[in-house]
């Protein structure tokens, strides 16, 4: 009984200073980035539907459809894509973070397969190279077809020889912590110049993973080193930092039982606290193998709103016949709003930070 009446006091609290169960869903939708099908769009089509409803923070494209990769998902050709950003922008009552990953090597999805400029260097390649005109290329093509969120750049250290997500691929600068930041900061500084928000990632540090956190669950905890957070502070402390994407992985370090991206001892405690980040908060994608063979729906979006995540990310990627609407995933949060699971007070501090960021673009 006492339960009862305590969620319907919450409940009453919200109705009574304005906050109607639409109001709610607005907040809630300004917390999520989601994926979807389509090289284009209108007033009639499902993510318009759902920009315009929930308030969404934000869209990812990709270039491949993974249900067919001889397919685009969202990206065949500059001129449709440059369309393509202009007409999401055009129905949504808000600006929208228009989100990619654009880190150059094996991760870039603008290339010339769908017709853009070049193919960029991995971050390894460039370490050694001038970085400058790389990152100004490709802000300026980044930017000329509408694209302002970039989830890049990698800050991982190269440190374990066996890792194939981060070191295998070349996404990382190399093991020193300085020369990993003297790049990024290269990195955003032109993406910003160009109108581009980044996401530095991925917070704790990936490079000392064995695992791939699209496959599978990866616990980094006995390889894992301290000196994995010095990038963080450093660029923290320069106050460069648009966003920081925390990654999946288990680091019993710092928390024991949840993975990072779920984790308030992680986010709260150690990013914004030890840290000092006050800035948004994004997760990598929650449908990667290493939360949603762990965790069901529910449970990923309570323990991410509380952990402090800010922006939930669903990219509708890895399995199509896994693909989660926006219906489900505002649902399913108001659920959690509605029982108490989930507080106003933490939507309302994401979503301030959400603004300051989507009021950059």
């Amino acid at each position: 009984m006492l339960k009862k009446i305590s969620l319907g006091v919450l409940l009453s609290l919200s109705i009574a200073f304005g906050e109607s169960k639409q109001e709610i869903e607005k907040l809630l939708g300004n917390m999520f980035i989601v994926g979807f099908r389509g090289v284009d769009v209108n007033q009639n089509t499902q993510i318009v539907h759902d920009i315009q409803r929930y308030n969404l923070a934000g869209v990812i494209l990709f270039d491949r459809d993974p249900a067919n990769r001889k397919k685009a998902k969202n990206i065949s050709s500059p001129a449709q894509l440059a369309k393509l950003t202009a007409q999401l922008q055009k129905y949504s009552n808000n600006k929208l973070l228009i989100a990619i990953d654009q880190e150059g090597g094996k991760v870039q999805r603008l290339s010339p397969k769908n017709g853009f400029s070049r193919y960029y260097l991995t971050a390894k390649d460039v370490a050694s190279k001038n970085a400058g005109s790389q990152y100004k290329s490709m802000a300026k093509e980044l930017s000329s077809v509408g694209v302002n969120f970039n989830l890049a750049p990698v800050v991982d250290l190269a440190l374990n020889p066996k890792n194939r997500v981060i070191v295998g691929l070349k996404r990382s600068y190399g093991s020193n912590p300085s020369a990993v930041v003297k790049h990024t900061k290269e990195f955003i500084k032109y993406m910003n110049r160009y109108g581009v928000m980044t996401s530095i990632k991925h917070f704790p540090g990936h490079g000392s993973s064995l695992g791939d956190t699209h496959k599978g669950f990866v616990d980094v905890t006995n390889n894992w080193q301290n000196k994995e957070l010095e990038p963080y502070q450093d660029l923290i402390d320069s106050g460069m930092v648009d966003t920081v994407m925390v990654a999946h992985v288990m680091n019993k370090k710092i928390d024991s039982k949840y993975p990072a991206s779920l984790s308030y001892q992680t986010i709260n405690g150690l990013l914004r606290g030890q840290l000092g980040y006050n800035g948004v908060v994004i997760s990598d994608d929650l449908q990667m193998h290493a939360i949603s063979k762990h965790y069901s729906l529910k449970n990923t979006i309570k323990l991410a709103i509380n952990s402090g995540m800010d922006i939930l990310l669903f990219c509708n990627q890895l399995d199509p016949k896994r693909v989660v609407s926006t219906q489900k995933l505002i649902d399913t949060a108001y659920t959690l709003y509605q029982n108490g699971e989930i507080s106003l007070a933490q939507i309302k501090r994401a979503n301030e930070r959400i603004n300051t960021l989507r009021n950059k673009i």
